[in-house]
């Protein structure tokens, strides 16, 4: 039976040497997405809670299923930088510098902003979707949940937080937070629990397909490498590889004068 220390190193062990490693030879240069990011979201809850500030980020960030569906998606890329109001925003900053942190490291920055992206508009989709099944079936929204102010970085945070885990095959990790957010989203069925099911779904979604655009160029290159071998071999006429002749070439003796 294996300890837990050699479980820990079985299921951390890939992802954590590839943090460390970044860090140690890039120190803070290998993170600038996170770092906007925390920067960011800290200004949004400083100006949210100043009398002069709280309408404008409401106007830059806001969004509600009630809103024109133009509307909320030219707010929802801000909309996850702006930390909720009833919530403490030293939570959302942390899991930003932890989670994207780690998933710029492992991914590179543009990839953890589209799989962020992706998240937060799966989330700011399905509320539009949730409500209009209804309140009856597993997936639908009560009407009022369309009133709600949906920002904040958590949906995707848990997305980053999966697909992470997933690449670097930490999956017990990563089956524990799917677990994690089912059990949140049947125990207490409101719009942030489901949402962060839409989440999860929409950035292993992208992410699968990400993988495989990226798997078509060493593809590529295999059939051409094996259609390459297979002219050459129809070019011998014997079903084999022309074969080459590596008998040395004679040397031609040299006349030396000693005069």
């Amino acid at each position: 039976m294996r300890s837990p220390a050699a479980l820990a190193r079985a299921e951390w062990g890939p992802l954590r040497s590839t943090v460390r490693t970044t860090l140690v030879t890039r120190k803070w240069r290998a993170v600038p997405l996170t770092l906007g990011a925390v920067l960011l979201t800290a200004l949004f809850q400083y100006a949210q809670n100043q009398p002069w500030g709280y309408q404008f980020v409401q106007d830059v960030g806001s969004v509600r299923a009630d809103d024109p569906l133009w509307l909320s998606l030219v707010r929802t890329p801000l909309s996850l930088f702006v930390p909720a109001l009833d919530l403490p925003v030293w939570g959302a900053l942390a899991q930003i510098l932890i989670v994207f942190g780690v998933a710029e490291i492992c991914l590179g920055r543009w990839t953890t902003l589209t799989l962020g992206y992706a998240a937060t508009l799966a989330g700011t989709l399905y509320a539009r979707v949730g409500i209009a099944l209804g309140p009856d079936g597993p997936l639908g929204l009560t009407a009022s949940d369309a009133r709600i102010v949906d920002t904040g970085p958590s949906a995707a945070v848990v997305g980053l937080a999966v697909y992470v885990c997933w690449r670097h095959r930490a999956r017990w990790t990563a089956s524990l937070v799917v677990a994690v957010m089912v059990a949140e989203a049947v125990m207490r069925p409101n719009l942030a629990g489901k949402e962060h099911l839409a989440a999860i779904a929409a950035v292993l979604l992208a992410g699968a397909v990400l993988l495989a655009g990226a798997a078509l160029p060493a593809r590529s290159a295999l059939r051409l490498r094996g259609a390459a071998r297979h002219r050459v071999v129809e070019r011998s006429g014997s079903g084999v590889p022309p074969m080459r002749s590596w008998k040395p070439r004679p040397i031609r003796a040299q006349r030396r004068s000693w005069r």
